[in-house]
Order: C-alpha cells, then structure tokens, then sequence
C-alpha cells in the first residue's frame, strides 16, 4: 500500500442546508406513514476495526482519559478510555463531515464541518458551519457561519473563552463563498471576518495563536480550486500572514519565506508554545510537491530555510496538498513532526529528520494531552492511535472505529453474512456478523471494487486505485489479473463486473472495456475509447475513463457504458458496435451508475453527479428503448448528488449524498428507505435477493443493512 501511495456551473449559497432540509421531510414524512418502508431500522454491520480518516483531535482538559476525534464524514466521536474505544458523538442525521475540534476550558466543545483536503481520487465532502455542545457532545447547536462549506481549524484564546478564531477554507469545486479568517468574541454568537483572501479562491488552511500574548495571531492562507479533470493547489493568494493587534490588521509574512506567485501551495505552520517566536513552516507547491522547510526564531520577521532533506520531499510524495500540518512539543520548541505519508520527527528544531513506520499512513492531526505529560494522541488516514511516551516509536492503536470511508460492496449469494468492502486508504476487507473480526484480502492500498462470486463464495475480487485488481480464492493476497487490459487511462474507481450470468465472465474498463471468459485471467477488448480523452494528461489523476459498466441480465450481447465526462453508451452486439446516447436530457456531468433491468434490456436507468463541478442537482434518467432516448426521474429526491442505482422488481432504489431512496412509480415520487441510516454519503447498494436484505456502503460510517419489504 506504501508504494501505492508512493507511487462547470457555480451552486447556490445554503444548498447543503436546503438539500438536508428536503430530506429531513422525507424523513419525517416517512415516520409518520405507515408504509413498511418507513418502520424497518437500518443496522450497523461493521466494520469497528478497520479505522478511517481522522482530520482532528481536541482532549477534555475537564475530564481525564477523555478526548473527541473529528472524523472526515464521519462525525464527531467520542473516547473515555484514553482512545481505547470511540461512541458517537455527533447528530446521525446532520453533515457527517467534520473538519476541525476544539474545547475551551469550561469543556464547551466547537466543531467545523467540512474537509478542507482537497483529495486526489477521494471524495471530501463540504459542512454548514460551526456546532456548538454544552453538555459533552450529546446535543449540538449551530452557531454561525453556516456558509463556510470547510473549516480547517479552531482555535479558542487561552485567555477568553469567548474569543475563537475559525479558519475556512471555503468551497473546494468553485470560487467565492465565505472564506478566510472568521473571529467571535461572544462564544460563536456573532462572527465577523477577520482576514479575508487576495482572490476569490483564497481561503484560510490553519489559524494559530501566541498563548503568551492571545492578540498575536498567525494564519495560513491557501489559494486552490479543485476540478473534475485538474488538480492544482496553489496560487498568489497563498502565503503566512501575522496579527498583533488581535485581527484588526494584518501582515503577509516574507523574510525568507517563498513570494507571492501561482506555484505557491499549501502551507503547514507550527507554533512552539514554550517559545511562541519559534515557528516552523512547510510549502508545498501546486502540484503537491514539497518545496521547502522553514524556521523563524522571531516571531516570523525573518526565516531560515533548513538543509534539505529527502526524507521531507518523500514524506509529501505528489500530494502534500492532503497534510498540511506542523506540531511543535508544548514542552520542547526542538522537538517537531511533521504530516505526511509517514510522521516525520526531528529533535533539533528540523536539521535532521527521522521517519515513523509504526502507525498508518497519511497523517492529519496530533495533539498533547496537557493532564499527562508524554500522552500524544494521533490521527491519520487509518484512524486515532496512542503514544505514552511523548510521540516516541511505540503507539496504540484505537480498538472500536466505527467511521471507515467505503466506495463499493458485495454480498454473498448464499451468505448474507459475508460482505467484502473497499475502503478508502484502508484495503479490500471481508467481514460479516462479526464487526470486530473484518480481515483484508487482495493486493490493496485503497480499496476501490470488491466481489464475490455468486457461484463461489470463496472466490473474491478487489481492485486499489486506477484499476489494479487481484483474484484471490483460499486466501492470500491473490494474484494479478489486470495488467494486460487494453486501456491507457484508468478511473481512481475503475469498474470491475460479472456477467450477471456467468460468474466466469467478467467486464473491466479503463477508457477501453475488456471481457473476460475465464475469471480475470486474460482479456479481450470489446470496446475503443468511449470518452472525449483527457484534457489535462499531465495531471496525475486521468480524466476521460469509463466509470461504470451494466451488462443486461435478459439478453447476453447488450451492455451499456458510462464516463466520468458524461457518456452513455449501448452496445447490443457484445461490443461490435457501440451507440453513443445523444438524447438532450442526458447531463454532461459524471456517470455513477448505470443499472439495468432484470427482465427487460431495453430498460435501463443511469445516476450522474455533478459532485466535482459544486453542483447539487441529483440526477437520474430513464430509458425504454436501449438508450435511443432518456427521460429525467429524480422526482422528490433531495438535491444532492447520486452515487448508484439498484433495481428491485419493479422498485428503484438510489444511493447518494443523503442517503437512500425508492420509488414504486418509475420515479414519479421518492420515498427514505428505512430510519436511522446516519447521513454519510452512500456510494454502493446491494440488495440480497435471498435474504430480502438491503446493504449501503457509507463513505464515512462503515456498512449497514435494512430488511426490504417482501416482494409483491
């Protein structure tokens, strides 16, 4: 997994909210019905021991062996055992995506949502502001700033209680919005903008405040859009930026520092709080690459830029734009880490550098326990781990992490208790009645499409990032079976499917779709390039890939295709020809899923997300005579983005952004499936003929299952 990870239209301000809105009246519109799909419970089936992204970490200075942990779109969790085990802590059906943490010293906790990360091939999901709890994290408030979209840190005066600071990121996928430095000094009641950026896509990465004199403040702003087919993170408006008088005027910093140009990225800063002059800065670049690491010893007036160290550029590979982060010992100003794929930690102030192997990679937030010296907490892409020896070689990792990220799932035709899942940065796991007890399979860095055969239930599938997928069957890592497709660009989920008819016959695309006739062992093309191409080849992530792949049940030779830039494809001679889909309808937006129905080949329905442009618009089309034409079904669905559709009889149901879905009317109207499904986004569906049971990968809190109603 090491040598992996190595290796359009502006949205309308408050359509998180307005889209949660539409949902929450489902919700309720289903309590109060009495159709069977409002009383079945959804329920949690695991894992608990695979772990997941963890953006940031704040201890209860008011109670001991107590801290919360910020999980990407997880929510916020809980720990009283010194982060043995985590309960969640956090509304079940509010924005699961939580950015940043902090507890003033009465125990008052703030929390930001959003990720400010802005990915390479993972999804990060956008939040409506700043929530409040007065009571431990049992009940939540907002307070303000609900416009933010991304919160990248809280930081609450050691002095007044009352006066915090937020720094936002603001919108990932498009400009403006509120973004910058936000500063309250009524407990998050009122909140003016303290610091805004240079530019409309300048937000702010990381505000720090001098705990010797609380009207000394440091930002971090960061100038970055992401888009569907380019990432580059970095422009004029980067740059460290001091206060003195408390945020009433502010100072770019220079002195040594790189100056104001496009290639200028994100920035981690850290503060030494036994000397607070010392402060310590990484820069990343555009691309993602490290540039620099550098050290004032004057409150920023000058730095100096310490030897280079390969050990620095290799911690940050190609996408330091993902960390971000600098932590300076409270006791020791010498002592410092650094975020990356690996911790890095250096004992003379970043002259030399040592590298940390023992704790998962992909490291976003660390924090000192003030009531025990020694005691730092930890977290990173495979979730929160321990250190009782002041950040030293030995950690503990946490037991009970209910928040893995899921992209896909696969369940058993003859045992519903065995699922295979593919989590992001955390493999290709099987699991089932047991949520402690998942393992990995496969050849796995980020688990992107994972099967089981439904003739062998010892058969199992699992494909990492851009396309790379095993065969494993009796255990082991498996071998190999897609290094000689005939594809030259490949999705960061790239589709992996049986013939619903043959187990042995599966389906693989990259920009081209291949067959295969004997389980994955060799390949036929059966398909050119289905996409317009990629308009950024430089770019390390592809754009112009097939994202989905549906081979018809009731006849053998038709298939249909989709694109990450908005192409559905039929074919009705098992890839003679291919028809491409010109009906108007058709959005030019990113093909989910395409799924098609059981008993009829003509029909079939394709979900698209305009996700990665910042748009809200669910979409969902409809077609009767084998793609000639499409029409639009989204009916009453909440305006959020669709992950997937599956096809239950002649039932619809969706995954997306909001949760779960059906529609018994071709999609005249829309219904929540089930109650207590926490709103992490749903990227994959699987129902389970034999068993009637429905299964939800959440991208944020793990798998869940729900009993459908019987068949009519």
């Amino acid at each position: 997994m090491v040598q992996q990870r190595l290796s359009g239209s502006a949205p309308t301000r408050g359509m998180l909210a307005r889209a949660a809105a539409q949902a929450d009246r489902l919700e309720s519109e289903a309590a109060a019905a009495p159709a069977t799909a409002a009383k079945p419970k959804w329920e949690f089936v695991g894992p608990v021991n695979v772990g997941g992204r963890i953006l940031d970490i704040a201890v209860d200075p008011t109670a001991s062996d107590t801290l919360l942990i910020g999980a990407a779109s997880g929510g916020v969790w809980k720990s009283t055992d010194a982060g043995a085990t985590f309960a969640a802590s956090w509304p079940a059906l509010r924005t699961q995506a939580v950015g940043a943490l902090a507890i003033d010293s009465s125990g008052r906790i703030f929390a930001g949502t959003g990720e400010s990360g802005p990915g390479g091939g993972s999804l990060t999901y956008g939040g409506d502001g700043v929530w409040r709890s007065t009571n431990g994290g049992r009940k939540w408030k907002p307070t303000g700033l609900k416009d933010t979209e991304r919160i990248s840190r809280i930081a609450i005066d050691p002095t007044d209680d009352d006066r915090i600071w937020v720094a936002a990121s603001g919108p990932l996928y498009t400009p403006g919005g509120a973004r910058g430095v936000f500063r309250s000094t009524d407990g998050g009641g009122h909140w003016d903008l303290a610091l805004a950026g240079a530019n409309a896509t300048t937000g702010a990465g990381e505000v720090l405040i001098d705990p010797r004199n609380p009207r000394r403040v440091f930002a971090v702003m960061w100038d970055h859009l992401r888009q569907p087919s380019l990432r580059r993170f970095g422009g004029p408006g980067s740059g460290i930026y001091r206060s003195e008088d408390g945020g009433a005027s502010w100072q770019r910093l220079s002195g040594g520092l790189p100056g104001s140009n496009a290639e200028v990225g994100r920035i981690g800063l850290g503060l030494a709080p036994s000397d607070p002059n010392r402060l310590y800065a990484l820069t990343i670049d555009a691309e993602g690459s490290f540039t620099g690491f550098y050290a004032s010893q004057d409150g920023g007036d000058a730095w100096v830029r310490r030897p280079d160290q390969r050990m620095l550029a290799d911690s940050q590979a190609y996408f330091g734009w993902w960390f971000g982060r600098v932590w300076v010992d409270p006791e020791d100003a010498q002592h410092v880490f650094v975020a990356g794929v690996f911790l890095l930690e250096s004992f003379d102030g970043g002259a030399t550098w040592s590298q940390q192997t023992s704790v998962h990679v992909d490291q976003h937030a660390m924090v000192w326990d003030q009531r025990l010296p020694g005691r730092v907490y930890l977290g990173n892409d495979g979730g929160v781990y321990r250190s009782d020896s002041n950040g030293g070689g030995e950690w503990t990792r946490s037991a009970v992490m209910p928040f893995t990220q899921f992209y896909s799932l696969d369940v058993s035709e003859q045992d519903a208790g065995r699922v295979v899942a593919g989590a992001q940065d955390n493999g290709c796991n099987v699991g089932g009645s047991d949520p402690s007890g998942w393992i990995r399979y496969a050849v796995c860095g980020d688990g992107l499409e994972t099967l089981i055969s439904f003739e062998n239930p010892d058969l199992l599938y699992g494909c990492s990032q851009f396309g790379y997928c095993s065969r494993v069957e009796g255990g082991g890592l498996g071998e190999s079976i897609t290094e000689d497709v005939h594809s030259t660009r490949f999705n960061w989920w790239s589709p992996l499917v049986f013939d619903p008819n043959d187990a042995g016959i599966l389906y693989f695309a990259g920009n081209r779709i291949d067959r295969s006739t004997d389980g994955g062992r060799s390949w036929t093309r059966i398909s050119g390039d289905l996409t317009g191409g990629d308009p950024h080849p430089e770019d390390r992530y592809p754009f112009g890939t097939i994202t989905t792949v549906a081979p018809a049940r009731s006849a053998d030779s038709v298939l249909y295709a989709g694109t990450d830039d908005g192409r559905i494809w039929s074919t009705r001679d098992l890839g003679a020809h291919w028809s491409r889909a010109t009906d108007p309808p058709l959005p030019d937006r990113w093909v989910t899923r395409v799924a098609v129905d059981s008993e009829d080949a003509e029909i079939a329905y394709a979900t698209f997300s305009g996700f990665r442009q910042g748009e809200p618009t669910p979409y969902l089309s409809r077609t009767t005579d084998g793609g000639a034409s499409w029409v639009d079904i989204t009916g009453n669905l909440p305006r959020a983005p669709l992950n997937g559709i599956t096809v239950r009889g002649a039932t619809l149901i969706v995954g997306g952004d909001l949760g779960v879905y059906s529609s018994a009317n071709r999609g005249a109207s829309w219904a929540v499936v089930g109650k207590g499904l926490p709103r992490a986004p749903v990227m994959d569906l699987r129902v389970h003929d034999a068993s009637g049971l429905l299964f939800a990968a959440t991208y944020g809190r793990g798998v869940w299952k729900v009993r459908l109603a019987p068949l009519q």
